[in-house]
């Protein structure tokens, strides 16, 4: 029997009791295939860690996660902690140290799931956005000089190197290519005249290898807009850090809501642990009251199964979220029901297991 080690990272907020809903649903897959289990450690990181002892992790945690199969994370984030502390020191350490430069984020309207779209069908909200995770607008590069002086300047720097954009790109190519789909890549050329004409470059050489797949190349600014007015055009989506995070975040805004946002950070080599997480936020406003939706939790849970290799598990799992919905006899708040974050993993783990 398989064995894969996860360290579970519940973090803050809301973090800790969707997280317990995820690994209801793993342990609950895991049992009824009989083939493997999963083993769970869990450590006390994030803002409460922070105002304890100064640091969102401890000196050795990276050492500490280097050798487990996988990352399971809650949320990160709670007020009296700056927030580029709070994802710096933890998410986008864990993100750039074990290099997961894959983020891989489905926004899939869900059977049962709302949809403020009022013409928009199920069938037409379906893309998978593959954001590049490890070097971008988020690597951390600049300058503040003269703080606190009249001539005070800031630069904040975009960091994009032909590895990374050919690594990501190439993984979006080869993913809509096995899928049969077409594959869009979002840029702001226009105005970004070093960093995003060399994205577009690139995205055009990488192409060569790949003549069987039909591609498109959108400003984000025209892609934001189809988004909501045509979405059915978008399948396989290929995009930079910054606009990767803030057009899935549209995305979960037009396929059911955040409590149905989640992702896998993905390092395709296997050299070190992937994460996989919801990408809610902690939401500290309903943190402790049992009304927080676990489904994100639970999506990114089926994440982690095809990562394994046990898709079949993942679909099933991915069937029961569904099921959940248009069922509807325990839903969160958000989705306008009244059961507690707990009832509703209870529900999916009776579906998963009723399916059998």
């Amino acid at each position: 029997m398989d064995t894969y080690r996860i360290a579970v990272i519940p973090g803050d907020g809301i973090g800790p009791e969707v997280l317990a809903e995820g690994v209801k649903a793993l342990d609950a897959a895991a049992e009824l295939d009989g083939s493997f289990r999963f083993a769970f450690t869990y450590f006390p990181w994030g803002c409460e860690y922070y105002l304890k002892t100064g640091k969102m992790m401890p000196d050795d945690g990276l050492d500490t996660l280097r050798g487990f199969d996988a990352i399971y994370l809650g949320a990160v984030g709670y007020p009296g902690v700056p927030d580029h502390i709070s994802l710096r020191e933890l998410l986008l350490k864990i993100r750039h140290e074990f290099d997961e430069y894959v983020n891989v984020r489905p926004v899939k309207l869900l059977k049962g799931a709302p949809c403020p779209l009022k013409d928009a069908k199920r069938e037409d909200i379906d893309m998978i956005f593959i954001r590049e995770n490890s070097e971008g607008e988020y690597a951390g590069s600049g300058a503040w000089l003269y703080k606190d002086q009249p001539e005070e300047v800031v630069i904040q720097n975009g960091v994009f190197s032909r590895k990374g954009c050919e690594r990501i790109m190439r993984y979006a190519y080869q993913l809509a290519r096995d899928s049969g789909k077409t594959l869009t890549s979002i840029s702001k050329g226009n105005a970004l005249n070093y960093s995003m004409v060399f994205w577009d470059q690139i995205f055009k050489e990488v192409g060569r290898e790949y003549p069987d797949v039909e591609t498109h190349s959108l400003l984000v600014d025209a892609a934001s807009m189809f988004m909501v007015k045509d979405p059915g055009r978008f399948q396989i989506v290929v995009a930079s850090n910054l606009f990767g995070d803030i057009l899935t975040d549209l995305g979960a805004a037009i396929s059911g809501g955040m409590g149905l946002a989640a992702g896998a950070n993905l390092n395709p080599d296997r050299k070190f642990p992937s994460m996989f997480e919801p990408i809610h936020g902690s939401a500290p406003d309903i943190a402790g009251r049992g009304m927080a939706n676990p489904l994100a939790a639970v999506w990114s849970a089926s994440q982690m199964l095809d990562f394994f290799g046990h898709e079949d598990w993942g679909k099933k799992l991915l069937s029961a979220i569904e099921t959940a919905l248009t069922g509807a006899r325990a839903l969160t708040p958000d989705l306008g029901g009244t059961a507690s974050t707990a009832q509703v993993g209870d529900e999916v783990v009776r579906i998963l297991k009723a399916a059998r």
